[in-house]
């Protein structure tokens, strides 16, 4: 990176800062801080007062660091044979002007009482200098963008991505400028529901604001769909898996807005990570562009062709049955645990089907990923799709389609929260663990495993329309029994991850290492198993259950660390996790019929 290229990228940092300040003054109210511009209560000094200084260091940072980096750039752009590259000729000329507009609109700010459309104006000059950096630095670290464009739809559908982001920050601004922040008490929901009565202007802006978020997590969606889809090239795809990383975190952080009743330890985050989405959204548009005809994946080859039968029977498999089996076996007992007894079953069967549909499409979707790995492995090479019997872009529409039809299904059949859990562990399969933790650490299979931990929640949620605590201690049991229950797995396939460049526990740590790991999530597991006691006021035919099984889990665990190498003792304890997890969850809901009270 050359020295022109680095001072960019610090006008860039400094200008995120500088926005990020801006969020911290708005946060704490001390917009007003200094009354007066440029001094403060008519000195260069601010008085001891903490929003005065708040206030001040927002001006400081943008007259010592943002204006005297950004004018560089520009006169050194202007002025030396960089002038030549026109993108980077305009950009470095708006981002001077800016600047010094910004100055100037900041004292409008302060002078005109924080006027809700200036300090919009305000916040989208700064976006767009920071955009205008980020082209500047990318230009001249790699020079002018090729004439040949493989994918021009790709690059739109960033870019479209980007204006979206930058239409929601600047909403937001709107509903800070109106004091919109706390227009319906609730989250997700307002005032109880998904389509409010809009009574007075700020639940308007509110709701605008809500309904965009949704637009943008979509669009984000979508081009970390298609970035995956259609390159292999790193940066664009680690662009993408930290928009989405970014946008979830951001939901999380709204809702905390809300929670907190607009706490500065929320707002601030928020914004600064809306403007951290931006830079990687412009970022993401000129890494699109720079896409070459060799980093373009070659189209896969057309599906063979199948009779109906054939095609449907390709199409369940892609939803991975066995595994859906396996994620109902907790669903049923959950429910009759927060009942109390024997739900409706009506009830039981719209989650059950619910369920399903949310499984299916993640599974689908999952392939759709992973069907270069699925490829090599011997044990998933006659999957649909390695084996040709789906196109690609079929199995993605089915996957998104199962996850779309799931979500109306729980919302409208059982409740919103149920809907939103099953939507949330569809995200974080595909894209935190698919997308990025499968590939790139051996914990991946102890993080990713939460996404199948949800559905206890959406069982627990569809009966109580909230999640009580022992939902969390289930969930925990079913997060402690993941690791053991898959590691065993990879033992026996550990050639085939290790071939497929899978970072799975036996290939980087080896075989003695995963069977010590067996263990340790075993003792764990049983841990968790027994909390359910007091959590939920289990029995005897719970404490019996669990005490004999998790003894049973036990002892496969410690034969298998006797001899890790024992592919044997590997498939046997893989095949009786499944048996403990089933038993387990049947005795906490016969348990929960019977009640049989210990003491």
């Amino acid at each position: 990176m050359t020295r022109f290229a680095k001072l960019a990228v610090a006008a860039a940092v400094a200008t995120f800062v500088l926005i990020a300040i801006g969020g911290l003054v708005r946060a704490t109210d001390s917009g007003l801080g200094c009354p007066d511009w440029p001094l403060c209560f008519g000195d260069w000094v601010p008085p001891a007062d903490l929003n005065a200084w708040i206030e001040h260091s927002h001006r400081l940072t943008a007259a010592v660091f943002v204006g005297p980096l950004v004018g560089a750039v520009a006169l050194i752009t202007v002025f030396t044979s960089r002038r030549r590259d026109v993108p980077m000729l305009v950009a470095a000329v708006l981002a001077g002007l800016l600047v010094i507009v910004q100055s100037l609109v900041g004292a409008a700010v302060v002078l005109q009482g924080l006027a809700a459309e200036l300090v919009t104006v305000h916040l989208g000059m700064a976006l767009t200098v920071l955009a205008a950096t980020i082209l500047i630095a990318e230009r001249a670290t790699n020079g002018p963008m090729p004439a040949q464009h493989p994918r021009p739809g790709l690059t739109r559908l960033a870019a479209a991505t980007a204006v979206a982001i930058f239409a929601q920050m600047l909403l937001g601004s709107w509903v800070t400028g109106h004091h919109a922040g706390l227009a319906f008490s609730d989250f997700p929901l307002m005032d109880g529901t998904a389509l409010p009565e809009l009574v007075v202007t700020q639940q308007a802006i509110q709701f605008a604001h809500r309904a965009m978020s949704v637009l943008v997590a979509i669009l984000v969606v979508w081009t970390a769909i298609s970035i995956h889809r259609t390159t292999d090239a790193p940066l664009p795809r680690r662009l993408v898996d930290l928009m989405v990383a970014g946008a979830a975190i951001q939901v999380v952080l709204g809702g905390l807005n809300v929670v907190s009743r607009l706490s500065a330890f929320s707002v601030v985050p928020h914004l600064a990570l809306g403007a951290a989405l931006w830079g990687l959204s412009v970022w993401l548009v000129l890494g699109a562009r720079r896409l070459r005809p060799a980093e373009i994946r070659r189209p896969a080859r057309s599906a063979e062709s199948h009779g109906p039968v054939d095609t449907a029977r390709a199409y369940v498999a892609l939803t991975k049955p066995r595994i859906i089996e396996l994620l109902l076996v907790t669903t049923v007992p959950t429910m009759v645990l927060a009942e109390g007894g024997l739900p409706s079953p009506w009830l039981m069967a719209a989650v059950v089907i619910g369920g399903t549909l949310a499984a299916g499409g993640a599974n689908a979707i999952n392939m759709v990923v992973d069907r270069d790995i699925d490829d090599v492995m011997r044990r998933t090479r006659n999957r649909p799709l390695p084996r040709h019997a789906v196109d690609p872009r079929n199995a993605l529409a089915f996957g998104i389609g199962l996850s779309v039809v799931a979500f109306a299904w729980l919302t409208l059949t059982v409740n919103l929260l149920s809907a939103l859990l099953a939507l949330s562990a569809t995200a974080f399969y595909v894209f935190v663990y698919t997308m990025w933790l499968k590939r790139t650490t051996p914990q991946n299979i102890v993080i990713g495993g939460a996404a199948g931990c949800v559905p206890v929640l959406v069982a627990w949620a569809a009966v109580t329309g909230s999640v009580g605590v022992p939902a969390l201690v289930l969930f925990g049991i079913v997060f402690a029994w993941t690791p053991p229950h898959f590691w065993a797995l990879a033992l026996r396939y550990r050639g085939d991850y290790a071939a497929a460049n899978v970072p799975m526990l036996p290939v980087v740590r080896g075989e003695a290492e995963t069977a010590r790991q067996i263990v340790v999530y075993t003792v764990a597991l049983v841990a968790i198993s027994l909390i359910l006691l007091p959590a939920a006021g289990m029995g005897w035919i719970y404490l019996i259950a669990a005490v004999v099984l998790g003894a049973l889990f036990m002892w496969g665990a410690l034969r298998l660390r006797a001899n890790a190498a024992n592919g044997r003792a590997a498939v046997d304890l893989f095949r009786f996790s499944i048996s403990y997890l089933t038993l387990l969850f049947a005795a906490v809901a016969v348990d929960a019929v019977l009640r049989i009270p210990i003491g």
